[in-house]
């Protein structure tokens, strides 16, 4: 067997070390403060902020646009990297909330493994639902982390119950609850036989831990009382005669998810949480092509996607950054690479790190990293730069839109500005772009929730100086075209979609029936979320 050259193993052992994921969570399950307490764990900062913190309160860090200042949500995405125990940790953090998905979406196709977060009263939410759809059509690794044990929960036999029956993934827990609410005592760690104790002190206390000698140590119950220690001796009784033991395997293959318990907000079972993690969860892989090629992660091709675009990041000069995951070899400052959609050489000279509104530069980043290429208009989600010519890969999904509104500049004197705004906020995913097939010259917006017309609003005001009048429009459906209708018909509405391809809006289902039987052999495709 041949020994690779040092530079080789050195690329190898560095992209081991990296672990590339982001939080799933329906709003208001703890996402973005579990955010601030993997900062605060890390040492990248002194003290953790909360979402929507009140006057004399800190706001959370990650969270910098103006509307999530003052609606107490997360809409943008960040990359936040930070070291952690001899781990590099990149969290993709995502929107949160439940109308602001399709980034949320798209950003999932960056990572490796994904967190889902839930409150231990509600369990599984409408929106971890959807999130989790897509962490499942991508064979995403997932961790589980039941979150607000320190409040009145439910029985944590049924939230993992619950995530088994409407997830249709297989659970088994790490670390179990003591109680819950008012009786929150702590939890045991099952692989170390710790005990993790609550105190109800200072946010950023670390827990004390008690070393045991498993469950029926007489220290525990001395410690616990005899009732609470009964019913932990019994609850893990059960447990380990009903629940799978962790298979690292069957967790890589995103057949079994680990469940943990704690209370984010408190720091509790945050830290046990995390030591599992990184031995669990995946470092980057091999890349295959459409092709079939076989790219080593660790070899001397280097390979990143872009899967976002953000305008306007540092408002005194107008920038576009695209957020590029790297997927394989090694990125530096200055390289030449390949634009592969277009064939065009590039010179990666200007790339940084983003963290709300600081921005530093990156020389060096290795695959699992995500750097921010400045982009003067080229790069479009999706888009594949690699060292290699033909470096072709599976498409990123497109999602549908569910809104639609009519858009128009309130003053005309701004359409230059507005044309300017629409179009780079389109190519960023704030909002999808169509013109009609015929006739009017109003643009059509689309998006998955409504929210993100709130925020198209406010930041064509913003950034781009454009007052715009949004009217609300009565479809709910959209469908691809394999061709343009010689005419218009009296179902739907003929648009065409940025790229310069024909569509339809529809206002309900039915209506692709009664579309077809006007236009016999316009064949109509739903948009491919896979």
């Amino acid at each position: 067997m041949t020994t690779p050259p040092p530079a080789t193993t050195a690329l190898a052992a560095e992209i081991a070390r990296r672990r590339t994921f982001a939080i799933i969570s329906h709003p208001d399950a703890g996402k973005t403060t579990l955010t601030e307490k993997l900062l605060l764990y890390s040492g990248a900062i002194r003290s953790a902020g909360i979402v929507g913190g009140k006057a004399g309160t800190q706001g959370a860090r990650s969270d910098f646009m103006a509307m999530e200042r003052e609606r107490g949500i997360s809409i943008s995405s960040a990359s936040l990297q930070v070291e952690y125990r001899g781990h590099v940790l990149n969290l993709l953090d995502t929107p949160g909330h439940q109308d602001f998905s399709e980034d949320t979406y798209r950003t999932l196709t960056a990572v490796d493994s994904a967190v889902m977060l839930l409150d231990a009263a509600r369990g599984v939410q409408a929106q971890t639902l959807k999130l989790f759809e897509v962490c499942r059509r991508r064979g995403l690794p997932v961790f589980t982390f039941i979150n607000k044990l320190d409040r009145p929960s439910r029985d944590p036999f049924d939230l993992m119950d619950e995530v088994e029956q409407v997830l249709g993934l297989q659970v088994t827990p790490i670390t179990w609850p003591i109680g819950s609410g008012p009786d929150f005592r702590g939890i045991y760690e099952r692989p170390s036989k710790c005990v993790h104790l609550y105190g109800r002190g200072a946010r950023d206390e670390r827990a004390e831990v008690l070393a045991t000698g498993g469950v029926e140590d007489p220290v525990l119950e001395r410690l616990l009382g005899a009732e609470a220690h009964a019913a932990l001796r019994d609850e893990l009784e059960t447990v380990d005669a009903l629940l799978p033991s962790v298979d690292p395997a069957r967790v890589d293959a995103a057949e079994l998810s680990p469940v943990f318990f704690g209370s984010v907000l408190t720091n509790f079972g945050v830290e046990p949480f995390l030591d599992h993690f990184l031995d669990l969860a995946p470092a980057p892989a091999d890349l295959t092509t459409l092709a079939g090629q076989h790219i080593d992660v660790a070899g001397e091709i280097f390979t990143a996607r872009v899967f976002k675009l953000q305008a306007n990041l540092d408002k005194r000069h107008r920038d576009r950054t695209a957020y590029a995951r790297v997927a394989t070899g090694a990125f530096e400052r200055g390289m030449n690479a390949i634009h592969v959609r277009t064939g065009r050489a590039m010179k990666l000279s200007r790339a940084h790190t983003l963290f709300a509104e600081e921005r530093e530069t990156v020389d060096h980043a290795v695959a699992g990293d995500v750097i921010g290429l400045v982009n003067p208009g080229l790069l479009r989600v999706g888009d594949v730069v690699s060292t290699q010519r033909d470096v072709e890969l599976p498409p990123l999904p497109r999602f549908a839109p569910e809104v639609f509104a009519t858009v128009r500049p309130r003053n005309v004197e701004r359409d230059k500005a507005f044309r300017k705004g629409l179009e780079q906020l389109g190519e960023e995913g704030v909002v999808q772009r169509f013109h009609p097939a015929q006739g009017a010259r109003d643009s059509v917006v689309g998006a998955v929730g409504t929210l993100q017309f709130d925020v198209f609003v406010r930041r064509m005001l913003d950034e781009y100086d454009v007052e715009v009048d949004l009217v609300s429009e009565p479809f709910t459906l959209i469908r691809r075209l394999d061709r343009t209708p010689s005419g218009p018909g009296r179902f739907g509405r003929l648009v065409v979609d940025a790229d310069g391809e024909p569509a339809v809006l529809l206002r309900h289902a039915r209506e692709i029936e009664y579309f077809s039987d006007e236009h016999p052999g316009i064949v109509l495709h739903a948009i491919d979320q896979s």
